[in-house]
């Protein structure tokens, strides 16, 4: 049986989560900062009169910060019922990917991915990063 993974890149590599736990995918928010918060939380997001939390992948995932003026995407993903906002680089397409295709993270996945991925798809030409949306937004 196949499942389903939305689909976004960051620092050029391809990441998915289930598309059951996405709630909606938007264009850049206005973020307001929070003072003394982690470093991977990038501020809070007014979204339609809801507060959401906006974490920042690329500092999760120790990846370099994006370019200046490069404005990131948002994925509102579902944490506990609760929505929660990942910023990402692009959003992908939903894809659709088998049990079999699936491998634990490769030895190549170091650092903080290591405990965010938490395995991989082989696609035509490229791997699929599975991520771990619990343990992603755990700052």
């Amino acid at each position: 049986m196949s499942a389903q993974l939305a689909t976004f890149t960051l620092d050029g590599r391809l990441y998915g989560v289930d598309v059951e736990r996405v709630q909606e995918v938007l264009r850049s928010q206005p973020r307001t900062r929070v003072p003394l918060a982690p470093p991977a939380v990038a501020g809070l997001v007014n979204l339609r009169g809801q507060v959401l939390t906006a974490v920042d992948l690329r500092v999760r995932l120790d990846l370099p910060p994006r370019a200046d003026g490069e404005e990131p995407m948002v994925v509102v993903i579902r944490v506990g019922g609760e929505p929660v906002s990942l910023l990402v680089d692009t959003i992908g397409d939903v894809v659709d990917v088998l049990p079999q295709d699936f491998e634990p993270p490769p030895d190549t996945v170091l650092g903080a991915a290591r405990d965010l991925v938490v395995g991989v798809y082989k696609l035509p030409g490229r791997l699929l990063l599975a991520l771990d949306p619990d343990r992603a937004v755990a700052v």
